[in-house]
């Protein structure tokens, strides 16, 4: 039995206007009853658990598209493909140059605080 986006939207736990905007996006099926209403089903559940999930990460939806391509493809995660394995591995990479980047504020700044006669850190970023 199919669920409507009301119920969709509560088991995802999030809006019907984002799920409009998903739909919208054409990240989410819109298929529409006899009845004219939207119907979801499972399987559109896990598609919204998965986008969830990877916005929780910090991924934007357009990083998400291989994903939810890869679960609409049939396979029980969206992570198992190779699309999917890209995104992953650019995601790692813009996160190690984030914290480069970070780790070489975080030195700075403890070196102006010496300098000032301040305290110098305590610890490194990254336990170094």
């Amino acid at each position: 039995m199919g669920m409507r986006i009301g119920e969709l939207a509560a088991r995802a736990g999030t809006t019907t206007r984002a799920l409009r905007y998903y739909e919208s996006r054409g990240l989410l099926p819109a298929r529409r009853g006899k009845n004219g209403y939207r119907t979801y089903d499972e399987s559109d559940l896990k598609l919204l658990r998965q986008i969830r999930t990877l916005q929780d990460f910090g991924f934007d939806l357009e990083e998400a598209r291989p994903f939810v391509e890869c679960l609409q493809a049939g396979h029980s995660e969206g992570d198992v493909c190779p699309a999917s394995l890209d995104v992953y591995r650019r995601k790692l990479a813009e996160l190690d140059a984030l914290i480069g980047e970070l780790q070489s504020v975080r030195a700075r700044i403890g070196v102006r605080l010496a300098s000032v006669g301040g305290e110098p850190p305590l610890c490194e970023l990254g336990g170094r």
